[in-house]
């Protein structure tokens, strides 16, 4: 089994929400993402997305951009991630570590070279936002045959159809984008966002996590009430933006904001009876 399937199936018997929360490597500087995942442990993440530093992350909003901006200002390369993940795994062989990114960086290491590289530095699975299933079977089945998971994300326009294609290429998980536009956009409808949660479970026996828009613990509660997982990334890289030009401080603060989210999390699964 998986790290991944290990670590949802050991949240699933305890009733809980898995808490995933996203760093870009190498921001504020690339010595400081080990000790900053390492403290997102401790306060309670359960999984960790750490997104690969990339020149024009589409996806991502004002916030993410200016991570990836700080990050590529320290020359963050995708061999310095995996070193990076490599380093977490020396104390953390329990972690699930999921790499968030685009298509190009992976193109230039070569889809065998990269399967092969983050398998042995201890990645768990790869998210690329530009590589779509229909388009990523090479990759897919070149991840796949080192052992790493393909996590997909859904969009909110995405039909039945297209979210049976997207589960049947997925493996991992499967990541719901809970809003039309960019990370760190708008605020949560969460009743159009869970009724697409149940609509993807038809689909799949995978978990449905939820990302986009997961602002404070008080969002995160409530999306963990109909969630598999609940993912968080501007909220978490805005306080490493905050703290940028004081690292030493960032480790406890991101300690800090897992352990509300997790308290928040925790007490709404047991009101609702996870």
């Amino acid at each position: 089994m998986s790290r991944l399937a290990g670590r949802f199936a050991a949240l699933r018997g305890a009733g809980r929400t898995a808490l995933v929360p996203f760093i870009t490597a190498g921001d504020p500087h690339r010595g400081a993402t080990v000790p900053m995942m390492h403290a997102l442990v401790a306060g309670g993440a359960d999984v960790i997305e750490l997104g690969v530093p990339f020149s024009d992350p589409m996806a991502d909003g004002p916030v993410i951009q200016r991570a990836s901006e700080r990050a590529l200002l320290h020359h963050t390369s995708l061999r310095d991630v995996l070193d990076m993940v490599r380093d977490f795994r020396r104390t953390d062989g329990q972690t699930p570590v999921v790499l968030m990114g685009y298509l190009n960086p992976i193109e230039v290491a070569g889809y065998g070279p990269f399967a092969e590289a983050a398998a042995a530095a201890g990645v768990d699975g790869v998210l690329t936002v530009d590589l779509p299933p229909d388009e990523g079977h090479e990759l897919l089945q070149t991840l796949r045959g080192a052992g790493v998971d393909t996590i997909y994300l859904v969009a909110p326009t995405s039909g039945p159809e297209r979210i049976a294609r997207i589960c049947a290429a997925a493996s991992g998980f499967v990541y719901y984008v809970s809003l039309k536009g960019v990370t760190g956009a708008a605020n949560l409808d969460l009743g159009p966002v869970a009724e697409k949660v149940a609509q993807i479970r038809g689909a799949t026996a995978l978990p449905v996590g939820v990302g986009f828009g997961i602002k404070d613990a008080e969002t995160a509660a409530a999306v963990a009430r109909f969630a598999d997982a609940v993912i968080v990334g501007s909220a978490v890289v805005s306080r490493v933006e905050a703290l940028a030009d004081r690292p030493d401080e960032i480790p406890p603060a991101l300690g800090e904001l897992m352990s509300a989210m997790r308290r928040a999390m925790d007490a709404a699964g047991a009101e609702g009876g996870r």
